[in-house]
């Protein structure tokens, strides 16, 4: 074994010297959607994909500008047949976006996307028919500069690789992508991003190992069918934030059963907890204790509550303890420290002054919006 210590976050990367070094997201090869780019060393992109009916332009209109002020850098949508491919136009020219199209099994609504103007293709080439309709579409995305992620999950593993590996592991899903790989790469195609994606973590995780050391394609990452905002944002985390802390991974897609808008919130807490990437506040607040003398539960949740609107990168601390509290609101770039009946305020570690522990959340709030404002106009 010859391990390595990945510089940014610290972790040691397992390498098998046996199948090959792993490759890190810096040595990636670098993949432009649109103005957007995967891999390289770029920053790790967010995506997400609408939930409303492709055909409703009007209505994944909408959606695609709510995620876009979330903090989406791409967006997909499933094209399931025609009517949906016709939309596509209008929701490209629209989006303010790069829009990536979801394809299945038809290679002519590949065909009809491109043409439509989309930014990426999302298909398996092992299920839109003969080699014949592959090479169509892939002349197609190679004459616009058109990148295609093959995506596959464990989920839809054909039969063969299923009976060969005995189940749904990490192995079938690496085997089945690579599959796909040279069926692109037979028709000189490197423009490829690779997910793998199963509901499991642990399989997740190994299948997206395996195939760094195969592959200096970008990779994206995701758990697919993670479930509800709650389950799946502690299955994405973990799952999703072993890989990037390993130093894998050039952009991510957090899967919830709910409001695509909170994929992209979840997607940014990952990022902004390994420090890949900082959008908007982040809350640093004890979990209270038999020394706490004031409600912070409620003080925080208004805090986080009214400043969820703020995208300026603020590190904002509420603290109710005289043990840890001073100290983590000195460190914030705003931060309060609460005793029993008044609130200490700071702000880039100087003492701002003492107040009323009922006005805690008003004081704290006016000062995050004060500070994020002298941040915008100072990088104006």
């Amino acid at each position: 074994m010859n391990d390595r210590l990945n510089e940014k976050t610290g972790l040691l990367v397992k390498l098998d010297g046996s199948q090959g070094e792993i490759v890190l997201r810096e040595s990636t090869r670098p993949v432009k959607v649109k103005d957007v780019v995967i891999g390289g060393g770029a920053p790790v992109t967010v995506q997400s994909m609408t939930n409303t009916d492709t055909r409703d332009a009007e209505a994944t209109l909408v959606q695609i500008a709510a995620l876009k002020e979330a903090g989406c850098e791409l967006v997909r949508v499933a094209v399931p047949d025609e009517k949906a491919a016709a939309a596509l136009p209008k929701i490209c020219r629209e989006a303010g976006l790069p829009v990536i199209a979801d394809i299945h099994f038809d290679y002519r609504l590949a065909l009809q996307a491109v043409e439509a103007g989309v930014s990426k293709l999302r298909i398996n080439p092992g299920n839109i028919g003969s080699r014949r309709r592959v090479e169509a579409v892939v002349s197609a995305a190679r004459e616009r500069n058109i990148p295609i992620r093959i995506g596959v999950n464990a989920g839809s593993l054909a039969k063969p690789l299923l009976d060969k590996y005995g189940g749904r592991v990490p192995e079938a899903l690496v085997e089945s992508a690579l599959e796909h790989v040279r069926i692109l790469e037979g028709e000189s195609f490197h423009d490829i991003v690779i997910s793998l994606k199963a509901s499991d973590v642990a399989t997740t995780v190994r299948a997206y190992q395996l195939m760094a050391r195969r592959v200096k394609y970008p990779l994206h990452l995701g758990i697919t069918e993670a479930g509800t905002p709650f389950q799946g944002t502690i299955k994405s985390s973990v799952g999703i934030g072993i890989l990037l802390a390993m130093g894998l991974g050039d952009t991510i897609r957090v899967s919830l059963t709910g409001d695509p808008v909170e994929e992209v919130q979840v997607a940014y807490g990952i990022l902004q907890s390994l420090n890949l990437r900082r959008r908007g506040i982040e809350i640093i607040s004890c979990p209270t204790c038999g020394r706490c003398q004031m409600d912070l539960i409620d003080i925080a949740r208004q805090v986080e509550y009214r400043l969820r609107g703020i995208t300026v990168p603020l590190k904002v601390a509420v603290m109710g303890c005289v043990v840890n509290g001073p100290g983590e609101a000195r460190d914030a770039d705003i931060g309060i420290a609460g005793g029993r009946d008044k609130v200490v305020l700071f702000r880039k570690g100087e003492l701002m002054g003492q107040f009323p522990a009922e006005d805690a959340v008003n004081v704290l709030v006016r000062a995050v919006e004060e500070l994020s404002k002298a941040v915008a106009d100072a990088g104006q």
